[in-house]
């Protein structure tokens, strides 16, 4: 078994694709113990042969919909006629179109860039320092992974067998929790470091410019409704609410707002599929990964060895967090989920741990990873909007960083706020 992460390990030390070194390494150990490599081949299908699965492929698909469709930048406009105008107004917005948009996309690197593109660049020229900017978007653009539907929360549910409608649902407070903490946490420094003053402007006018601005995103608006008001109302699955959401999208984009064209389809058909078939490569090769895990009965070992080291729940989950955090920082979150999950999930349950708790944790701790070097997606996506170098963000960085930290602690020890 030491055989399969020392391999793993390797492999990711030169810079192997998550995919295949999951594969390399699984294919390594089958090798060595004799055991038939049709297996591999056999898991492999099975991984991929899920109707919940199907969810992923077509909230990707959504989420670039919504990009290209006008939708992203209605509740853009929207937010800003809600909060613009208070100080720091615009990181405020940023935030506040996270939150939005993150209950459409499910992808925290796609909120990032849709709601950066436009966000940094007009942050810019009112007088924000790009690297704050940039450290802002990059930071809020982690709730597309926790407010659902989320697409790191359907992978937890299909590796550990739990109900991805019981994720979403519980993935919604912390989500407004932690979306309201960074809002703070920008207000706080734009009055320290007096970026953009607020402006004031006649209740009325502001009424009215919140009311147009709401007429004309309440079909964006409505899509977060008709997609978690129906899984929650049983009206239709995770998976089935992902199919909705796509033909929402492109009735809304091509016909409504018409802001997307027929030519446009197949670009962005042709984008969603290629980001499908990275994930789905991934969860196809650490299926039989995980199948290597549960014949070698790894997550009941650990289980005995944590037990003997503590009895208490509350050191193996700052142990977990650890964990986690630090993979987080090298691993892309769906490649994280997928080799963490089957071993620390059933370690929770041993501790008396609920498994919806444990998952919402592992969500947002791995979540983080997205702002936290080296690998940290979001960084980079928000980085090359502004034009600047890694290197200039992560000063104002660290300070979201240990915002989100203090929140995730928050979501660990004290859930009965949730």
């Amino acid at each position: 078994m030491s055989l399969l992460f020392l391999s793993l390990c390797i492999f990711f030390v030169v810079s192997v694709p998550i995919a295949v070194s999951l594969g390399l390494s699984s294919l390594l150990l089958l090798e060595i113990n004799g055991m038939p490599l049709s297996a591999m081949a056999q898991k492999v299908f099975e991984g991929l042969n899920s109707f919940p699965l199907m969810a992923l492929p077509f909230f990707i698909l959504a989420g670039n919909i919504m990009m290209n469709g006008g939708i992203s930048n209605r509740l853009i406009n929207f937010a800003n006629a809600l909060v613009g105008g208070i100080r720091g107004g615009l990181g405020v917005v940023s935030i506040l179109t996270s939150m939005l948009f993150a209950t459409m996309s499910g992808s925290s690197s796609a909120t990032t860039a849709a709601v950066g593109s436009t966000l940094i660049p007009a942050m810019e020229k009112k007088g924000y320092p790009k690297n704050f900017a940039a450290a802002t978007c990059a930071s809020s653009g982690e709730l597309g992974s926790i407010i659902p539907p989320s697409i790191p929360m359907i992978i937890y549910g299909l590796v550990t067998n739990i109900s991805i409608g019981s994720l979403f649902l519980a993935g919604i407070i912390p989500g407004i929790f932690i979306g309201l903490s960074l809002i703070l946490t920008v207000v706080i420094i734009c009055k320290i470091r007096d970026y953009a003053p607020g402006t004031s402007i006649d209740r009325g006018i502001w009424l009215r410019n919140v009311l147009t601005a709401f007429k004309e995103s309440l079909l964006a608006l409505l899509m977060p409704v008709i997609i978690l008001g129906g899984i929650y109302a049983g009206i239709f699955t995770p998976t089935e609410a992902a199919a909705v959401a796509v033909i929402y999208g492109v009735i809304v984009s091509l016909f409504i707002y018409r802001e997307m064209k027929f030519r446009d389809l197949l670009p962005i058909l042709s984008k969603s599929a290629f980001m499908s078939s990275i994930i789905l490569l991934i969860v196809a090769f650490a299926s039989i990964f995980s199948h290597i895990l549960t014949i070698e009965q790894l997550p009941q070992h650990l289980g005995r060895a944590v037990t003997q080291f503590t009895e208490s729940p509350m050191v193996f989950l700052l142990l977990a967090n650890l964990l986690m955090f630090f993979a987080g920082m090298f691993i892309e979150t769906t490649g994280a989920i997928l080799i963490l999950a089957p071993i620390l999930a059933p370690m929770a349950v041993q501790f008396g741990i609920d498994p919806i708790h444990f998952g919402l944790i592992m969500i947002v701790n791995i979540s983080i990873g997205m702002v936290t070097p080296p690998v940290a997606v979001n960084l980079y996506i928000a980085c090359e909007i502004a034009q600047i170098r890694i290197e200039q963000i992560i000063r104002p960085v660290l300070v979201f960083l240990t915002v989100l930290l203090i929140d995730l602690l928050i979501i660990t020890y004290i859930p009965f706020l949730f």
